[in-house]
């Protein structure tokens, strides 16, 4: 049996098209802790090229967003002694295309809580293919309360 990702332990209903397990038309990312890090193992499909042979930057900014935002909620649900993760949403974000991302393989996420506070955690995250980062990111994600409309997604 596979391991469970945090998007599928902790947000199976979770319809979001970058990571949610329940949108079978979406990207559906699955998200793995691994020590102070979190990561992620992608394989695109040609539908999601720019052109031939290169993953489309907004799909790449799709997966660092959602792979970061795990992140964060991870980090949040461990610092507050939680059993659930809170839901968060992308406050800011910002991302560095450093060179064309092959799509003829896998790519992979891994991003790092850099700074946190009671409600929100700045990320850095980094997709890499072939063995080469392709992409960075930094962004913070913050827990949203009762009334945002994101409250009860997950």
């Amino acid at each position: 049996m596979k391991n469970k990702s945090l998007q599928e332990k902790y947000a199976p209903n979770n319809s979001c098209w970058g990571c949610g397990p329940a949108n079978a038309e979406g990207l559906r990312i699955r998200s793995f802790p691994q020590g102070e890090e979190v990561v992620a193992e992608w394989m695109p499909q040609s539908k999601y090229e720019a052109f031939p042979g290169v993953l489309n930057g907004g799909i790449i900014g799709t997966l660092l967003d959602c792979h970061c935002n795990w992140t964060a909620a991870w980090h949040l649900m461990n610092k507050a002694g939680a059993d659930h993760p809170p839901c968060t949403v992308t406050a800011d974000y910002a991302i560095k295309l450093l060179r064309p991302t092959p799509s003829n393989g896998p790519v992979f996420l891994s991003a790092k809580i850099v700074e946190s506070a009671d409600d929100r955690a700045t990320v850095d995250g980094s997709l890499s293919a072939n063995g080469k980062v392709c992409a960075t990111c930094r962004g913070t994600f913050v827990a949203v309360k009762e009334g945002h409309p994101a409250f009860h997604r997950w």
